[in-house]
């Protein structure tokens, strides 16, 4: 089997291509990684490279290998990370899992805000899809996830951060004379810029408005700042959360809320057995403040 040293070595042959950037890379000399390379095929079996025009050329098994290898090579860093973070005295580091609607202004509101007072916190933000977020926080790749879901699982805590609205988004000289609040029906023929896989805001959507209308257009999207791009770009109208929205906006844009108003909650999770430190908490606080800066 590899060992840790075997998977580092491993990784920096596979990414570099050379066993001589390889060791640059590392810090280390060329024979070692040749010799940690050796053994490393001589535990497992069978050979990761092979030398093709000048270049060591990963076999199919080296392919298979390097996306587990990937994954704990990048645990590792983060792992070094932390500890550098703690020797030089600094404050901690948070990993957090969000969403991309929340990563576009509710994440980087409350970061800037945290760092400002706090700035030795590291941080490392990933944007995940609705099903993958969770997933995030099971195999302990992140210590924080901003969501629209809360869990269902024994295994997860949950915090409501705030609330929001869905809205439509929509090119002003579509609708000139837009009231305060709108329904799908005031905007006419045009095409509705539809949303699929989008856990409990699509779920929303879908019960509360898709099923008394025959819904127009044919573009479907995951991701809601990708329908606010395409609403900027004249294909139609979209029904997205508020936080997009918000941070879409530009000359000709603006949205509005429903008539009856469509609201979702903004959940912060983390795992039951990892109680939260205080500079989480803190943290959780800002969430809880940019959210009401935002919307109001």
């Amino acid at each position: 089997m590899m060992n840790l040293r075997h998977i580092e070595v491993f990784h920096a042959v596979y990414q570099t291509g050379s066993v001589s950037a390889a060791a640059r890379a590392l810090h280390v000399s060329q024979p070692t990684v040749s010799k940690v390379l050796r053994h490393a095929e001589s535990r497992i079996g069978f050979v990761l490279f092979r030398l093709v025009k000048g270049r060591l050329a990963p076999t199919d098994e080296a392919h298979v290998l390097f996306h587990e290898a990937r994954e704990l090579q990048a645990r590792m860093e983060s792992l070094q990370e932390t500890t550098a973070n703690l020797r030089r005295g600094g404050d901690g580091h948070l990993r957090l899992a969000i969403l991309p609607s929340l990563g576009l202004d509710v994440a980087p509101t409350a970061v800037a805000s945290f760092h400002r007072r706090n700035p030795h916190v590291s941080f490392e933000i990933k944007t995940l899809h609705n099903e993958d977020i969770l997933r995030s926080l099971y195999e302990r790749n992140s210590d924080l996830a901003l969501a629209y879901d809360a869990p269902r699982h024994p295994r997860l805590s949950q915090i409501s951060i705030g609330s929001g609205e869905l809205v439509v988004l929509f090119r002003e000289a579509a609708f000139p004379d837009a009231p305060p609040r709108v329904s799908l029906e005031m905007f006419g023929d045009q095409d509705i810029i539809r949303l699929t896989g989008a856990g409990s805001l699509g779920t929303l959507f879908t019960s509360e408005f898709e099923d008394p209308l025959e819904v127009r257009g044919a573009i479907s999207v995951q991701t809601y700042y990708v329908a606010a791009a395409l609403v900027r770009h004249g294909v139609g109208i979209a029904v997205i959360d508020e936080f997009t929205a918000r941070a879409s906006l530009e000359p000709g844009l603006t949205f509005r809320p429903f008539l009856e108003c469509a609201l979702f909650e903004v959940y912060c999770v983390h795992l039951e057995d990892r109680p939260l430190s205080r500079m989480a908490r803190d943290f959780i606080v800002g969430l809880q403040k940019a959210i009401e800066t935002i919307r109001s």
